[in-house]
Order: structure tokens, then sequence, then C-alpha cells
């Protein structure tokens, strides 16, 4: 008899060429001829092939593997991008039905920074429109699915690339971060998603016309080795002089850190009791290993919550009025009800723009201010355990969904204005269903290294759960 966590639970885990293994480890039986690249990326196409009925994760298919450099630290990986960055000859849809996409005449930037790694590109993943929303969901299209249950959310907006990574059909897989796209996906899925400082990797080309670039590229992956992989791999093919190097973090550092501990939201949101619990047991873990906890206060202006709404609503409004440019079909009347209602708002604040940006930039002066003493600050990435789907989706009434959105998303957004790194690592599963919660740790500009340190030391403290285990 098939149980319920049976039909609820999605994996692809199995005895072939990807077995186990995380990007480090398949790269690394690939360099010693144990597995062969093509093997692997026939084996991932038959993983993807066997979860896609009920996560609907993909966008597009390649017709075949595209293989990136063979000298990479990721030679023969098989993985996806996500379907808002231009892979060439594919179309970038950015989960929107206002338009029907265009093949791509070439990579954007940081594709070309992707397949610098060495990794086999086979598709494209999808993400809800323009990036927008925290879950993966459509008005009138099959949701993705989060592979630990299938009546959740996978997460947003990088949910497609989330889903594939969890339900192990590659081991790792592009995402971006421009409200929290990375570490959102990361925790409803028990997953590892950094968000880089900003200028860490190469610009985003969409973020970088705008008046405050909240946007960086990374990945999701199941392990602290496989993000730190990327990060020193995408390096090798260019490093922004500005930032201190990151080179590949191998493990933890005996270095003993000062946390700061924040539990509830500074824009007065309060987490749940399953995060407040997973948030507190990690402080008590770190506690544990030698670290000194401490509460914290982060001091953003009252007005950060409704300013970043507006700005929100801003990047809502420029595409409605520039979507020509990517399909000359577009029609703004058919972006969703989020799209829509983003737009409608920003319509009424304009006016309040010079303000909001002045306020939002002044952001990182508050955040300078909370880390006085302090290496990283621990915090739950999302205020509430993963919801239902449908909770969140574009059809709810969009006064609705906006209260829902804000007292979900409390406390990614900051890193995304101040343009500070962040990473979300899985700490607790829910009682009642079994779904992963994570845990966020941030840090001041250019600190990728210590959060991947800290991350490195609680995954080999205590192993993340693992969803064929699970």
């Amino acid at each position: 008899m098939t149980t319920f966590e049976e039909q609820t639970r999605v994996h692809a885990f199995r005895d072939d060429a990807l077995g186990d293994h995380d990007a480090v480890g398949l790269a690394g039986a690939i360099r010693r001829g144990e597995v062969g690249a093509a093997e692997a990326a026939r084996d991932a196409a038959a993983r993807v092939a066997a979860v896609e009925g009920r996560l609907h994760a993909v966008q597009v298919h390649l017709d075949a593997p595209a293989h990136g450099s063979g000298s990479g630290a990721l030679a023969g990986v098989p993985t996806f991008v996500k379907d808002n960055t231009d892979y060439q000859g594919l179309p970038t849809g950015h989960g929107s039905a206002a338009f029907a996409p265009r093949a791509a005449r070439r990579h954007a930037p940081f594709t070309r920074q992707f397949l610098s790694t060495g990794v086999t590109v086979l598709g494209k993943t999808r993400l809800p429109e323009f990036g927008f929303s925290p879950t993966t969901e459509y008005e009138d299209a099959e949701p993705v699915r989060n592979p630990w249950h299938t009546g959740h959310s996978a997460g947003g907006s990088s949910g497609g690339s989330a889903a594939l990574v969890a339900a192990g059909a590659v081991p790792l897989a592009h995402a971006n971060d421009g409200g929290g796209s990375i570490r959102i996906p990361a925790a409803c899925c028990g997953l590892v998603g950094l968000k880089p400082t900003r200028g860490r990797v190469v610009a985003n080309a969409q973020g970088r016309r705008l008046p405050i670039d909240l946007v960086t590229d990374g990945v999701l992956s199941r392990s602290v080795r496989d993000s730190a992989a990327f990060l020193a791999a995408a390096e090798q093919h260019w490093r922004n002089p500005k930032l201190p190097p990151v080179g590949l973090v191998e493990g933890p550092s005996g270095r003993r850190l000062r946390v700061g501990l924040l539990v509830d939201s500074p824009n007065g949101v309060h987490s749940d009791a399953g995060t407040r619990a997973a948030v507190t047991e990690t402080a008590e873990r770190l506690e544990r290993l030698g670290h000194t906890v401490q509460p914290v206060e982060l001091s953003l202006d009252p007005h950060f919550t409704e300013d970043f709404l507006t700005y929100w609503g801003l990047l809502s409004f420029l595409l409605g009025a520039t979507g020509g440019t990517l399909g000359a079909d577009f029609d703004r009347r058919r972006m969703d009800g989020l799209s829509r209602g983003l737009r409608e708002m920003y319509v009424g604040r304009w006016r309040r723009t010079p303000g909001v940006l002045r306020r939002l930039r002044r952001t990182r002066e508050a955040y300078a201010a909370g880390f006085r003493g302090l290496d990283v600050i621990l915090s739950p990435v999302l205020a509430t355990t993963t919801p239902p789907l449908g909770h969140l989706s574009p059809a709810v009434p969009y006064v609705t969904l906006i209260e829902r959105i804000l007292a979900y998303v409390a406390f990614t957004p900051v890193n995304n204005v101040v343009g500070t790194p962040s990473i979300s690592v899985p700490a607790a599963t829910t009682t009642s269903d079994g779904l992963p919660i994570g845990v966020m740790f941030s840090g001041r500009p250019g600190a990728e290294r210590t959060l991947l340190e800290l991350a490195f030391e609680l995954e080999a403290d205590q192993p993340f759960r693992r969803l064929q285990d699970a």
C-alpha cells in the first residue's frame, strides 16, 4: 500500500551515474573517468523526466545537452538555467503569459560565467512572473510543487531550480535573488542558498539599469561545498577587484564568531513557533560549538517595508511600460494579478519615488550599525513555515495577497537593498508534515567566506536532512 508520505514526496535518487553525488562529488568522478559527462547528462535527463510530471519545474528542455568548459571545476555536472536569464537559442519567458518569448541571440554575461565552471546545461527552469513572487505559481498554469510535499510551495522566484535540485534530478542549478529568490526556495526545499555580495558575480542585465540594483545571481545546491565550489569557479572567470577574493572555501574555520540573534523581523513581523524554534535551536548549537550569541536589534527606517513595496511596484510599472522590448506582442493587461496590483499601487505613489530611493539607500547605515561588535547575524529566512499552494497564488485578490506576502517575506529584502551576502541553510523540519525550515546568516559586504565557513561547520556538526532519507 502506498503511504501518504510516498504520495506527497517526490525524488529521483537512484543507482545511476549521478547516484547520491553532489556537484563536487560528481565532477570528481567525471575527472577520474569513473563516470562520463555524456552519461551523467543522460541520467540527469532521465531523472528530470521521472519527476517533471509531478513537479512542473522545467520551462524548456535543450534538444541536446550543452557542455560548458571541459576544464572548469564543475566540468560535466548537469544543471539548468533559470528562465529569466538569456541562453543563446532558447526563449527567455520570465514566467509571464504577457508575451510570446523569442529565442535569445546570445548568452547573458552571467550565463557565460556559469558555463565557465564547466557545467552541462539541460534546459531552463520555471519562475513566477518576472520573479516578483515568493512562490512559483500562476493564474492559469500548474504551479511548481515542493518535492518534500507536493501540496506546498517550492518557494520563489527560483522555485523550478529548487524543486529539481531538492528532488535529486540535478546536483545544483542557477538561481538569482532580488528580494530573497535564492534563499526563499532554499528554505522551502531544504537546500543551501547563498546570495552573494552585490558585484561578486557579473552584473545582472536587468538590475544594472535600475536606480538600486537588487539582483544577484548564484546557485541552489544540496551541500555547502557545492555553493563554495561554484563561487570559487566563478571567480576564475571574473573577479570584482573592489571586493576581497573568496577563493575556495573547503571547510569550517577555527575562528569563533560573534553572532547576533534576530528572531523577529525589524519591521515588526513576528516569526511563527516552528521558525522561532529552528532559529533558537541553531543559536544553541552555535554556542555549544564555541561561538558567542547575543540578541541584536536592526533599527531599520519605519518606512522600509512600504518603501521596498513601492520600489517593487516601480519595477512592475517599468516592465509594463517597456515590455515591448521582450516581445512585439507584449500586453501588460495579460500580466498576472500580483504584477498588475504592484503596478497600480505604484501609479498612486509615484511622487514618493525620490524619498523612497533616498531612504532605501540609507539602509546600509542602519545595517552597518547593527553589525557593530558582530561578525554575522542569525535570523529566520521567512517569518513562517512553507505555505500550501494557493495561499500566495497570483489569483488571490491583490490586497489580501500583498498582506500575506509581507507577513511571509519579512527578513530577506534588507540584504538586497544593502547589497550584502546572506546564506540560507537547512535547520529543522516541521512536525506536522516534515517540510524543511531554513535559517539565514547575513554578513558584511564581501563576507562570503565567513558565511560559507560557518555553514560548513553546521553541516559537519549535524548533516542536513536528505529528502531520499526522509
